[in-house]
C-alpha cells in the first residue's frame, strides 16, 4: 500500500502512460482505400489547423488563391518557414508536428525538412500503420465512412481488406442536413426516395442505413451539426432523425453520434480550415433525449461554453455518453478543465478524448499530449481521495484509467 501521495502519483502516471486507448472518432481510412489515408510530413504540415495558423502571419502577398494553386510540398514549405523557422512552434498544432517527428526518431533540432521527408518516403504504409498505433498505444481507431461519397462507396463495394485496428462509423451528415443534395445519389443506388420525402422515402432511407450497416458494421451513425441545430421543429431534418436515423440506429443497436457547434464557412477562402465555433442550445439535445429514450446518443460539443451544461445533462440521461475535447477544445488548458469537470460530475462514465485525426501520424502527438494532461488531473483527484482516507489499489486505478480512455465507451455500446 502507498505510504504517501507521491507513491500513489507514480502508480497513477504509470497507469495512464501504459493503458491502451480506444480512439472513438477519427477521419482515417484503410490503406486499401489508397490516397484516402493521409500520412507523412507534407500531410502533417498542411493539416488545416496549421494552414489557418499560417494565414494569421503570412505576408499579404500570399493570397488564398496562390496558396491553393501550389503543390502540397510548396504549401508545406511555407508552413514550415513561417510557423517553425521564423517563429516558435508554440501552438498546440505546431508542437504536435514536432512531437510526432520526434517520437518517430527524427532529429527535429536539425530543422531538416528535406531529411524528414526522405525518411517518410522510405516507409511502407503496411508497416507504418501498425507502428503509429503502437507508438500511440491505441488498440483501434474508429473511422468516418460515407455511404454516398462516390470514391469511398467504390472502395467498400469491392470488399477491400480493413485491418482490425480500424473500425467503421457511418457518417451521414448530408442525409440529416442536406437531403436534396444526396437524394439523387441514394435513388441511383436503387432506393425509392424522392427529393420531397414521403413515408416511402423515410422507409427507404432507413433501409439504406440498415444495408450499409450490414456492409461495414459501423460502431455508430454520426452527424455534425452547426450551433443552430434545433429539435424538434418542422424541418425535414427532424423528420429524418425521427423516422429514419433513430429507428435504424435502434434496430442495429448502435448509438447516434452528434457533434454540435461548428459554424461552417466563417472564412470560405480557407476551405476545410474555414469553420468557426458558436454556442449551441443544449436544450435541443435535451429534447432529443426525452423524445427517444430507446436510443443511445454519443455527443461532443465544440464550444467551451457548452461543456458544463452538457456534462450536467449526461448525469440526467443514461442513454447519453459524452466524448472528447473536439477541435477548438483540443488544447491543453481546455482539456485539463473539461476532464476535471467531467470527473467531478460523471466519475468515469465518459470518454475523455478522441483524436479527430485526419492524418494518421497525428495519433502519436494527440494521444501523447493527452496522456500527460490526464495524468496530471488524475494525480490530483486520486490525491484528494488518499487525503480523505481512501486507498485505491493499482488494479482499481488501471480500471478507471481504461474506462475514460475507451472502456466506458465500449460499455456504453453494449448497453
Amino acid at each position: 500500500m502507498y505510504k504517501n501521495v507521491n507513491e500513489l502519483a507514480a502508480v497513477v502516471r504509470k497507469a495512464v502512460e501504459t493503458t491502451v486507448i480506444t480512439d472513438v472518432h477519427t477521419h482515417l481510412s484503410p490503406p486499401s482505400h489508397g490516397d484516402s489515408l493521409l500520412w507523412g510530413a507534407d500531410e502533417i504540415l498542411t493539416y488545416h489547423y496549421l494552414v489557418a495558423e499560417l494565414f494569421t502571419v503570412a505576408p499579404r502577398s500570399l493570397t488564398y488563391e496562390k496558396f491553393w494553386a501550389m503543390p502540397k510540398t510548396a504549401q508545406a514549405d511555407l508552413v514550415w518557414e513561417h510557423l517553425f523557422l521564423k517563429r516558435g512552434a508554440l501552438s498546440e498544432a505546431a508542437r504536435g508536428a514536432i512531437t510526432t517527428f520526434n517520437r518517430l526518431g527524427l532529429d527535429v533540432a536539425k530543422r531538416d525538412l528535406a531529411g524528414i521527408r526522405k525518411w517518410f518516403a522510405e516507409q511502407k504504409i503496411e508497416d507504418y500503420l501498425p507502428k503509429v498505433l503502437e507508438l500511440a498505444n491505441v488498440d483501434y481507431a474508429v473511422m468516418s465512412n460515407s455511404p454516398y461519397s462516390a470514391g469511398e462507396v467504390g472502395f467498400w463495394q469491392q470488399d477491400l481488406p480493413v485491418p482490425e485496428c480500424l473500425k467503421a462509423a457511418l457518417r451521414i451528415d448530408s442525409i440529416a442536413r442536406a437531403w436534396d443534395s444526396v437524394a439523387p445519389t441514394i435513388a441511383q443506388a436503387g432506393y425509392d426516395v424522392k427529393p420531397e420525402p414521403d413515408e416511402k422515402t423515410f422507409d427507404e432511407v432507413r433501409r439504406f442505413l440498415l444495408d450499409w450497416s450490414g456492409r461495414i458494421n459501423p460502431m455508430y451513425f454520426a452527424v455534425s451539426f452547426g450551433p443552430d441545430f434545433a429539435y424538434p421543429d418542422d424541418s425535414l431534418c427532424t423528420q429524418i432523425i425521427d423516422r429514419a436515423i433513430v429507428p435504424a440506429a435502434v434496430e442495429t443497436g448502435v448509438p447516434f453520434a452528434l457533434m454540435i457547434g461548428a459554424r461552417g464557412n466563417v472564412n470560405p477562402n480557407l476551405k476545410s480550415a474555414g469553420c468557426g465555433v458558436a454556442v449551441a442550445d443544449v436544450m435541443t439535445l435535451t429534447r432529443l433525449l426525452q423524445k427517444h429514450p430507446e436510443a443511445k446518443f454519443l455527443v461532443t460539443m465544440l464550444s467551451r461554453d457548452n461543456q458544463h451544461e452538457l456534462t450536467v445533462l449526461a448525469r440526467k440521461f443514461g442513454n447519453l455518453h459524452v466524448f472528447g475535447c473536439w477541435w477548438f477544445c483540443n488544447n491543453p488548458s481546455i482539456i485539463d478543465e473539461m476532464t476535471r469537470q467531467r470527473l467531478e460530475m460523471l466519475g468515469t462514465a465518459f470518454t475523455c478524448q478522441h483524436s479527430d485525426a485526419r492524418v494518421l501520424d497525428q495519433l502519436i502527438y494527440k494521444w501523447g499530449h493527452t496522456r500527460k494532461i490526464v495524468a496530471d488531473v488524475l494525480v490530483d483527484k486520486y490525491s484528494d481521495l488518499f487525503n480523505a482516507g481512501w486507498r485505491p489499489t493499482e488494479k482499481e486505478i488501471k480500471r478507471d484509467v481504461r474506462a475514460i480512455f475507451g472502456g466506458s465507451f465500449e460499455e456504453f455500446l453494449n448497453k
